[in-house]
């Protein structure tokens, strides 16, 4: 049931009294832990916390790279679950802070610095996450970029060199085939 759609329930939630409403609106936000996070974030926090919280999702990321890169036998399938995983972070930290730069700047450093070249062989049960882990890495790029070219040209600037980076990346490894099935360009 939608609220727009229920004109008459609308009217009477907002003739409530007061009291009645901010009981109502503190039981519907204690069921959602991302709003009553965004909430605490959207009031109680300042530019500095966001910084913190950046700066603590990118020691957090740039941990999951150190594992990948240094494994005993590093390949595709744990990688890509590293990088799932690390996507699923910069997600939350952008539905709470709904800060499309620090969003930015996180995926575009994941990207830059999670490996994406391993040499797992056709009969390897590995290499169907090495498609896998190719086809994941190229359309966050391509989301990357899209959501790109929707910020202003100023944070665009700001972004440009390490995106350039990302795409020289894409088209330097295994990557490249997908690349140009999807339409990424080789540079901005």
């Amino acid at each position: 049931m939608l609220l727009s759609e229920h004109k008459e329930l609308k009217l009477e939630i907002k003739s409530l009294p007061e009291k009645e409403k901010d009981k109502l609106l503190l039981r519907l936000i204690a069921k959602d832990k991302v709003l009553t996070e965004h909430l605490h974030f959207k009031l109680l926090e300042d530019e500095h916390d966001l910084v913190r919280r950046q700066e603590e999702l990118q020691g957090l990321i740039d941990e999951g790279i150190e594992e990948c890169l240094h494994a005993k036998r590093p390949n595709s399938k744990d990688t890509l679950l590293k990088m799932r995983k690390l996507n699923g972070g910069i997600n939350h930290h952008s539905k709470v802070t709904k800060d499309l730069n620090s969003e930015m700047e996180l995926r575009i450093h994941l990207l830059n610095h999670i490996p994406i070249d391993f040499e797992e062989s056709v009969y390897s049960s590995l290499y169907k996450f090495n498609e896998k882990l190719t086809v994941y890495f190229v359309k966050t790029t391509v989301a990357v970029l899209n959501k790109y070219y929707k910020m202003h040209e100023d944070l665009q600037f700001d972004l440009k060199d390490r995106l350039n980076d990302l795409l020289e990346k894409v088209y330097r490894h295994k990557t490249v085939t997908i690349a140009k099935t999807l339409g990424l360009p080789e540079q901005l």
